[in-house]
């Protein structure tokens, strides 16, 4: 009599078990890939922002340069810094006939340096134009909190001067509705002030800031 031969159920199971093990690796490996393939990709982006961004901050540092315009720029972050001294009189938030001069050579020159380069025209989301103030103004006729508050509503209304006289000088109008959509104005009080060897200066705290929010 002939004795069939039993199934090696284990056996089965083994089989179905290295395919389920191998269709994981593969997975796994697929997901390791596309991760470094979309780090890589986001590296490079936001080290060619890095570099177009650079680019537009020394050129629009020339362009002031040959206008003979006073202005801090950071060509890292492309943030402009304006003191308040060529802008306003002490505790005022009306452009003095000095600020108005200024904002007539640097808003052309600021706007379109940023419509004229081909990566910054292309993205560039919003343009946030922020007042700031020392911590030295109102203090002692008010409590920290009114101090701080007044100056909040200082500085908001500066950024809020700048920015309303800035979309009224002759820049490329062509872009006048975008630029329409892209300002942000924000006060920031005494927050952030400016040291120098630790101390705040009182002088430099006292300022608007130009900052450039790209859209990646």
């Amino acid at each position: 009599m002939r004795i069939k031969p039993k199934k090696d159920e284990n056996s089965q199971d083994n089989i179905f078990w290295v395919t389920m093990t191998d269709l994981m690796t593969a997975l796994v490996l697929v997901f390791i890939v596309l991760f470094f393939y979309t780090y890589m990709t986001s590296s490079y982006d936001k080290i060619q922002g890095r570099v177009e961004q650079k680019k537009a901050s020394q050129a629009l540092e020339e362009s002031l340069k040959e206008q003979n315009i006073k202005a801090n720029i950071d060509e890292v972050t492309g943030v402009v810094k304006i003191s308040n001294l060529e802008l306003f009189d002490v505790n005022s938030y009306e452009l003095s006939a000095k600020g108005k001069k200024y904002l007539d050579k640097f808003a052309p020159a600021y706007l379109n340096s940023i419509f004229s380069n081909n990566y910054l025209n292309k993205n560039v989301e919003k343009i946030i134009i922020q007042g700031h103030t020392d911590s030295q103004t109102f203090r002692g006729k008010y409590s920290d909190d009114e101090q701080y508050m007044k100056n909040m509503e200082l500085s908001l209304k500066r950024a809020y001067t700048v920015a309303n006289y800035m979309t009224n000088t002759p820049y490329n109008k062509a872009n006048g509705n975008r630029l329409r959509k892209m300002i942000i104005v924000e006060g920031a009080s005494f927050s952030t002030p400016v040291l120098v060897n630790g101390k705040e200066d009182f002088d430099k705290s006292r300022r608007v800031e130009l900052k450039v929010i790209m859209k990646k």
